[in-house]
């Protein structure tokens, strides 16, 4: 991978920063420290944080602080937000953060947005009391950010720290038609959250490239998908990885969630016939094998999106397995084959 490689899609990474069973916030988020610099090093290309709230088992919560930190910590990737949640914030504030992050750390700072709650309401509630959330706001509110990064003269307020250039690519979060749409329309690039809404890719794809409208934010239309990956050795090794993420979504489901169980708890759980159709209908939206299967399900994944970049988020208990997943990942980058260059954002 890395700056000699030319066939391949790009590969980058959206980490939750995973609070699993038995651990603490602090230790997932110098995991996170961790796995940014080891894919520094594998050559991915940008590392995404969300803004989650109240999630006991995310320990993402102000992405714009961790960013900073990621950063520092890493020499060429890309660092972004993936993403913050605008009804969540005054637009000023994100332009101020981002802008300042920008200036800090030149050509190396993505802004993605989002549209969600990211939390339970009453996590949502606190963070912004009595705000209203609705399409339309979020609409006016994007139109607003987006006017701070492009300051006019004797035009107030202000977001004094993009001034003089230091402005983020903006990126628009999906997983739906309708957010496709409206990034179309405004000309952001945007990323469809393919480990959300598997189903909705192809779709949400084409009517982003059917309603894109050039803006000066991108050269083109420009996607990116993230998907949910467990590579191992084998798939044997990778299904039994799997286990933890199926049996957190069970646990959801019938309405006892859990942060991730290990690998050997989920082996171990006993699952009725009901838990196993469940697990079943449920488990499509994690790609999940040794290498050649992960290389055959993420081709489809391009085949069907026609993006060019593909971001990588790994639902694993243990961390030397979500690190060795990047690794493997990695190499079998230059065997797969996107329809349309990588985004130039």
């Amino acid at each position: 991978m890395g700056g000699s490689r030319r066939t391949g899609p790009r590969l980058s990474v959206l980490d939750t920063a995973p609070i699993v069973r038995g651990s603490t916030p602090s230790r997932a988020l110098r995991n996170t420290v961790d796995l940014a610099i080891l894919a520094d090093e594998l050559g991915y290309h940008r590392y995404w944080v969300p803004e989650h709230h109240d999630m006991p088992g995310v320990a993402s919560s102000a992405p714009a602080v961790l960013i900073g930190h990621l950063a520092n910590a890493t020499r060429r990737l890309r660092v972004g937000a993936g993403g913050v949640l605008l009804l969540n914030h005054a637009p000023i504030v994100v332009a101020e953060q981002f802008g300042t992050l920008a200036a800090l750390h030149p050509g190396r700072i993505d802004l993605g947005i989002g549209r969600a709650p990211g939390g339970p309401p009453a996590a949502v509630e606190a963070v912004r009391r009595g705000g209203t959330r609705t399409a339309e706001s979020f609409r006016e509110r994007l139109k607003e950010l987006l006017a701070y990064f492009a300051p006019r003269e004797n035009v107030r307020p202000r977001a004094i720290p993009v001034l003089g250039g230091n402005v983020p690519p903006v990126w628009l979060l999906g997983s739906s038609a309708t957010g496709a749409e409206l990034a179309g329309e405004l000309g952001l690039p945007y990323a469809f959250a393919h480990h959300l809404n598997p189903d909705a890719a192809p779709e949400a794809a084409r009517a982003y490239r059917e309603r894109f409208r050039a803006s000066g934010h991108t050269d083109g239309p420009a996607t990116l998908v993230s998907v949910s990956v467990i590579a191992a050795e084998d798939d044997d090794r990778a299904e039994w990885l799997a286990g933890s993420t199926r049996l957190k979504v069970l646990s959801r489901v019938r309405g006892h969630p859990v942060p991730l169980p290990s690998p050997e708890d989920a082996a171990a759980y006993p699952y009725t016939d009901d838990d196993r159709a469940e697990i079943s209908a449920r488990s499509g939206s994690v790609l999940t094998g040794g290498p050649e299967t992960v290389t055959k399900r993420l081709q489809a994944v391009l085949d069907d999106t026609g993006t060019g970049e593909l971001m990588v988020t790994t639902p694993v208990y243990h961390h030397t397995d979500r690190r060795r997943s990047y690794e493997l990942v990695a190499a079998i980058a230059d065997r797969l084959r996107p329809r349309e260059s990588p985004p130039s954002v």
